[in-house]
Formats: structure tokens, C-alpha cells, sequence
């Protein structure tokens, strides 16, 4: 019996120190981008039983974003040193009713939010693209999915707040959106206005979407995932709640949610619309995932972004 018994608790030891490799393996490809050269893991959808069960063992292969266009209008380049040094491009408009700050998604850069910029350019703003770090020509290749790079908001605020711009507004989408809300619960900044798409709920849900996503089980991955991610990047993951945030934002909120996303649920985004305080807004597009809404919702988007601008 006393020997059944160790046999079961090496079975057992072994499985919990392989969950972990696994564990630590995922949440390391998941905040570090490997060679901008590198081949990137296709999506789910489009992979294999053989190549699903790979990506299961050994993560998923994400390339450092590049930024593959160029803004048509005159622009400058910016360095700012804040966490890490962070590249921006900065595009003014004569007469502008003021700035928005653009800030990108995981996994893309700068030139993955031209398209907005210009929709703010035609609404008569100046526009600041941001890359994150690890992203585009920022430095580094680490991202921690919203929890420091809060810090290249503030900074980015603080920039645009010394040229002696009163009229702030801050844009961002996904992750970008996330980084946002923590800044403004950490420093309390005071935007005029954000506009935030698809903000998560909170980091460990995001995690189960992604095991979601490739019909693999949460439990108990997700939170040994989770815990790794947080010792790997500095931080405990746990405490990474965007719909917490919410609780601290009084500004004037736009809040645009894709009702097919796959990522974010509706329920998070219904508990963030709740916790927000002051003048806010929610609108959901139909048909619509957690992609650019530019795509399937452009003129509705447009309409959407300069009633709640003209309001606040």
C-alpha cells in the first residue's frame, strides 16, 4: 500500500512539474516577441490537430510587430524615455479642436492605428500614434498586455500636456484601451475624453479566452499561466483588472464593443460600462469580432467617435 501510494504522488508530482514547464513556457512566448523574422503561429481556426496540440505544449510563436506603413500626411518621429524608450509620430492639424493620443492592441504597432488617426485627422484633430514597447521601434521586446506599459500612457500625456495642448484625448484599443484605464486608475490623469474598444475585464479572463479559443480546458492552466506570466514580468496577474479601473474614471467615455468577439465577453465589458463614472456611452456593432471596426463599421464608427467628441 505504502508503496502504491508513492507511485501515485510521483505520477502525480510529475504531471504538476510538467503543467508548470508548460505554464511557464506559454506565459514567456505570450509577454516576449521573438525575431522580428520569426514565423508567426497562425490563428487557431487555421491550425491543425497536430499543430494545435504543438501550440498547446510550446505556446505560440509571436514575431516583434513592424510597422509596415507610413502616415500619407506630414509627420514627425518622437522619442520618449519612459519605462522604455518608446518611438511616437506626431501629425498636427491647422486649427485642430485639440490631440488624441492613439495607442495600438497586443500583438500590433503604430501603423496598425493609421486608419484612426486619420479619421480623427478628417475630424479635425491632431493625432499621436504610439508604438508600446517591445513593439515597432520601440525598445525592447517584452509586453505585459496593459500592466507597464500604463507607464508610456502617462508619459505620452505628460508630453503632449507640456506643449501647452489643454484639449487631451486619449484613444485605445484592446490592450491599448486596457493601458489607458490603468493609467488614469494609477495616476489619475485628466483627459478631456477616452474612447476605449474592447477592454478586457480582467487579465485572468483574457487568459481563459485564449484557452477558449483552441478548445483546451481553463482549469487549472489559465491560473498557473497567469501566476508565472506575473513572476516572469514583475507583477501579479491577478490584480491586472481593467472593470476594476472603471471604478476610478470620471472623465467622458466612449466604450465600442464587436458583439461576436471572441475575445472579451459582453459581460465584461457590461461590468467595465457600469463601474465607469461621469458621462459615458456604449455602442456595439453586429457582426463584428475583436478586430478593427474601421473594417465592417466604418461611417457607423466615424458617426459614433465625433457625436461623443462634440458632446464632452
Amino acid at each position: 500500500m505504502k508503496l502504491l501510494k508513492n507511485k501515485y504522488f510521483k505520477i502525480i508530482l510529475f504531471l504538476f512539474i510538467c503543467l508548470n514547464v508548460i505554464a511557464f513556457i506559454h506565459a514567456y512566448k505570450l509577454t516576449h516577441f521573438t525575431a522580428s523574422n520569426s514565423q508567426k503561429t497562425k490563428s487557431p481556426e487555421k491550425l491543425s490537430s497536430f499543430e494545435k496540440a504543438k501550440t498547446l505544449l510550446f505556446g505560440v510563436n509571436n514575431p516583434k510587430p513592424q510597422n509596415k506603413k507610413f502616415p500619407t500626411q506630414k509627420y514627425q518621429t518622437i522619442k520618449l524615455k519612459s519605462n522604455k524608450e518608446i518611438e511616437c509620430w506626431l501629425i498636427k492639424n491647422q486649427n485642430s479642436r485639440g490631440t488624441v493620443i492613439l495607442f495600438h492592441g497586443y500583438g500590433g504597432e503604430k501603423s496598425s492605428i493609421i486608419d484612426k488617426s486619420n479619421e480623427f485627422l478628417k475630424l479635425g484633430f491632431n493625432t499621436m500614434l504610439i508604438d508600446f514597447m517591445g513593439s515597432g521601434n520601440s525598445e525592447g521586446n517584452q509586453t505585459t498586455i496593459g500592466f507597464k506599459e500604463s507607464e508610456e500612457v502617462k508619459t505620452c500625456f505628460d508630453y503632449i500636456t507640456s506643449t501647452g495642448e489643454k484639449n487631451i484625448y486619449l484613444f485605445g484599443t484592446s490592450m491599448g484601451a486596457v493601458a489607458i484605464m490603468k493609467c488614469i486608475d494609477d495616476s489619475q490623469i485628466n483627459p478631456k475624453g477616452i474612447i476605449i474598444e474592447c477592454p478586457f475585464g480582467s487579465m485572468y479572463k483574457t487568459v481563459c479566452a485564449r484557452f477558449k479559443k483552441m478548445h483546451a480546458p481553463t482549469f487549472p492552466m489559465a491560473r498557473i499561466l497567469l501566476f508565472w506570466g506575473g513572476i516572469q514580468n514583475g507583477f501579479w496577474g491577478f490584480n491586472h483588472n481593467p472593470s476594476e479601473y472603471a471604478e476610478k474614471i470620471n472623465c467622458p467615455t466612449l466604450l465600442l464593443y464587436g458583439e461576436k468577439d471572441k475575445s472579451v465577453s459582453r459581460s465584461e465589458i457590461d461590468e467595465i460600462y457600469k463601474n465607469l463614472k461621469g458621462f459615458k456611452e456604449l455602442h456595439v456593432y453586429k457582426n463584428t469580432g475583436h478586430e478593427n471596426y474601421l473594417i465592417k463599421n466604418e461611417l457607423q464608427w466615424s458617426q459614433d467617435v465625433n457625436s461623443f467628441l462634440s458632446s464632452i
